[in-house]
């Protein structure tokens, strides 16, 4: 298995919650939670998702003690024919609530017995393991591959209200020099975590480019690119490091992006992909990613990421700048409002949808506008679809304001440091024109999309048809 890349375990907030629930029921003993997982099993990362709890009741455990924790395997038969069905990983999770950071030798003998009977059971070729959490919430596990060995899960974290990381080899990683001005604002623990972070950029133009930017200058170790577009003069005026020269040339944005991150020379790996979001291998690469940041404005694509983050159990920051210019035929007329926000969504909460910001009819236009322009016109023009807009102004300083925006709320979530909760802030709003900076809480739940959590892999791909017939 030494061709296996590292393997890692995400739960959303909610998930979590409810093991750390269950797992201390406050009487001191050991209890025990089964988790069903969907996967991206990619060539970088093999990404175990959470898609359903199941605990253990109390009162079906033989023995609770602060030690230990028997219970009958035939109590979660239903939930391994589930598993069968749909080809789920399975993970075994209980308690250490004296705090003990290891496997213990209870442990060892009940999971060389469980995982293997587990894997005989499923039948299909997905890993199995177990995991503990500790009293204050942090969890360490190990998977059985198949040939009968366990290995540490290399990454277990949370995409919830925080963003929460563990990682089986912490404290590992040197602060680099270059970043211990920033690590004098965050502690040593952050910017490993930056370090060992994979951070999708959708879109490389107006937001995304300072996006990148940013994110390379603060020590994130790897950036996955995704533009299918290619440089113009147009482009110049708001794409950082980008010269004429690269708009005479043609050169994609992408290309562009990954030579500036290569010259700073910070030590950041790029995946660029010069490939339209709608495409099988953008969603593999992206599902890989811990984070996503969306800095595009089709609604298709802005669906779809929803979509895909909800899928692989990921953090998505939506980058979104409006400028409205006046439309008066006064020789003052200029920009009447200049506003912007970042959403922030997480698996199983609000999404685009539930927020207002577009319906399914919008997305349906936003498709065919994509894949026959030709009758998207035909259809605007004679008024079934509403809302048609032009390309819209773009200035520079602007974007960047909002991309500072979207990149403060990601630390302010890996490194919690406002005086509220990160829930009282899914969404930051920004007007330059009344000079506000408005924040919404996290409200409520998103059942149409919220329904496809820690699904990973489906085919088709995220459950769109337009990706199935894509696929080898």
């Amino acid at each position: 298995m030494t061709d296996t890349p590292p393997v890692s375990l995400t739960f959303t907030g909610d998930q979590h919650a409810e093991l750390r629930e269950h797992l201390f029921p406050h009487d001191g003993k050991e209890a025990v939670v089964l988790a069903l997982c969907g996967r991206r099993a990619g060539a970088r990362r093999h990404r175990l998702v959470v898609r359903e709890v199941h605990i253990v009741p109390y009162d079906a455990c033989s023995h609770r003690s602060e030690t230990a924790v028997i219970w009958q395997p035939d109590a979660i038969a239903d939930l391994l024919e589930k598993a069968t069905e749909h080809g789920y990983s399975v993970i075994k999770i209980h308690s250490h609530p004296n705090g003990y950071a290891g496997f213990s030798s209870t442990d060892d003998d009940g999971d060389e017995h469980l995982l293997p009977m587990i894997r005989g059971w499923v039948e299909a070729d997905v890993f199995h393991g177990s995991a503990v959490m500790l009293p204050d919430g942090q969890m360490f596990g190990r998977y059985l591959d198949r040939d009968d060995r366990l290995h540490p899960i290399q990454l277990i974290n949370v995409i919830g209200d925080d963003l929460l990381f563990w990682y089986a080899d912490a404290g590992s990683v040197d602060v680099p020099n270059f970043a211990a001005s920033h690590a004098q604002a965050f502690d040593e623990g952050t910017i490993e975590r930056l370090q060992r972070l994979s951070v999708a950029v959708i879109g490389c133009s107006g937001t995304g480019s300072p996006t990148i930017e940013q994110l390379v200058r603060l020590g994130v170790g790897e950036i996955v690119n995704v533009d299918d577009d290619h440089m113009e003069e147009r482009n110049v005026n708001r794409i950082v490091n980008s010269t004429m020269q690269d708009a005479r040339d043609l050169r994609p944005k992408v290309e562009v992006m990954e030579n500036a991150i290569e010259r700073i020379g910070l030590g950041t790996r790029v995946i660029s992909i010069k490939e339209n979001l709608w495409s099988p291998n953008v969603v593999r690469e992206v599902g890989q990613c811990d984070i996503v940041i969306g800095c595009m404005d089709s609604i298709d694509g802005r669906y779809l990421l929803n979509i895909l983050a909800t899928h692989y159990d990921q953090a998505y920051f939506d980058v979104g700048v409006r400028l409205v210019a006046d439309e008066s035929d006064s020789a003052d007329a200029g920009v009447s409002e200049v506003c912007g926000t970042v959403h922030y969504l997480q698996p199983g909460k609000s999404s685009l949808l539930s927020r207002g910001l577009f319906d399914m009819d919008d997305v349906a236009a936003a498709g065919l506008r994509r894949n026959d322009p030709e009758a998207h016109a035909r259809q605007a023009e004679d008024g079934y679809i509403s809302g048609v807009e032009g390309d819209r102004p773009a200035v520079i300083s602007v974007n960047m304001f909002a991309s500072s925006l979207a990149v403060n709320e990601l630390l302010a979530r890996i490194h919690p440091y406002r005086e509220e909760p990160n829930s009282e802030h899914a969404s930051v709003t920004f007007s330059l024109a009344s000079m506000e900076l408005i924040s919404d809480a996290e409200d409520g739940h998103c059942k149409q999309i919220g329904s496809h959590i820690g699904k990973g892999d489906t085919r088709p791909l995220l459950g769109q048809m337009e990706l199935a017939e894509k696929l080898s």
